[in-house]
């Protein structure tokens, strides 16, 4: 034990020597990989700008090992995120490898302890860690956008009924948005200035957002544009299926959440209520105890 101990320090020891190394001012990194850490500089943490600059010698191999396939889902993932804090996926290839490591030295070190329970954690910490942030931005920009997205489409509906195309409608309603869904739209309206075609753009405006209200907005927009319906009068009807769906969801989430609460009740506040009485009872009675042991 002792001799794996000593195995952990020496490896924590040379580790710290490595980052010091790495993050002094005269390291140069690969031009390629350096372009990645001013990517959202803005926007990225000071102590994830340091975990970046700790990991960026090793994000071409954490990619590599992760293979092409792996790569393209991750970079999906951290589109549909919203790139949070300025993620991209050489930041997050930084982080998994800063993370992985550190998780085996304190993995090693609480084995060597005799804490293998501990040791479990920080193994999930070092597989995990990276994803944290990715998962978060994916729940948090789903219930944004969610929210956001059946007002935007009423609010569409009214400038295209006033006489605008719906290209120009697009760029004076997300004008006057904030946030995920604005910028999701600006995105189409400047993949479509580009050359992009309206479908192709919009397919990829459903590809970056893992909705369902934006999977239905898509799908009903191109269905109407096929068969010719009025673009106002399905933006108002996409926009009612929603506000449909949103209320349903709620009812379920309703009624899954009683029966939980019914078990936190039975199991936490109906024992502890009766402690309180039982003991309230036995304070209030004036029992003394002192003789009843004393009798036994």
């Amino acid at each position: 034990m002792a001799l794996l101990l000593g195995l952990a320090m020496g490896i924590a020891v040379f580790g710290i020597i490595t980052a010091v190394r790495m993050l002094r001012p005269r390291t140069t990194l690969p031009p390629d990989l350096a372009l990645a850490l001013e990517i959202g500089s803005t926007r990225v943490t000071a102590s994830g700008s340091a975990v970046d600059r700790l990991g960026i010698r090793l994000a071409p191999l954490v990619l590599r090992l992760m293979g092409q396939r792996a790569v393209d889902r991750k970079r999906r993932r951290i589109d549909q995120a919203g790139n949070p804090q300025g993620l991209t996926i050489d930041r997050y290839a930084a982080r998994r490898a800063v993370y992985g490591i550190f998780g085996a030295l304190v993995t090693v070190v609480f084995v060597a302890a005799g804490y293998p329970a501990l040791a479990l954690f920080s193994i999930a910490f070092g597989l995990f860690a990276a994803d944290a942030a990715i998962w978060q931005g994916i729940r948090e920009r789903r219930d944004v956008i969610d929210r956001t997205l059946p007002d935007f489409l009423d609010v569409l509906a009214v400038v295209v009924s006033a006489g605008l195309s719906f290209r120009q409608a697009l760029d004076r309603v997300s004008s006057r948005y904030e946030g995920p869904w604005a910028d999701e739209i600006r995105i189409t309206l400047r993949q479509m200035d580009m050359g992009v075609p309206r479908r192709q753009a919009f397919d990829e405006l459903r590809r970056r957002n893992d909705s369902e209200p934006v999977n239905q907005f898509v799908a009903a927009l191109q269905q109407g544009e096929e068969l010719g319906a009025p673009i106002a009068d399905t933006l108002m009807q996409i926009a009612r299926d929603m506000r449909r769906t949103d209320a349903q969801n709620a009812r379920r989430r309703a009624a899954r959440a009683i029966p939980k609460a019914t078990m936190a009740t039975l199991v936490f506040m109906v024992p502890a209520t009766m402690i309180l009485i039982v003991a309230g009872m036995i304070l209030g009675s004036g029992t003394d105890f002192s003789q009843i042991l004393d009798a036994d």
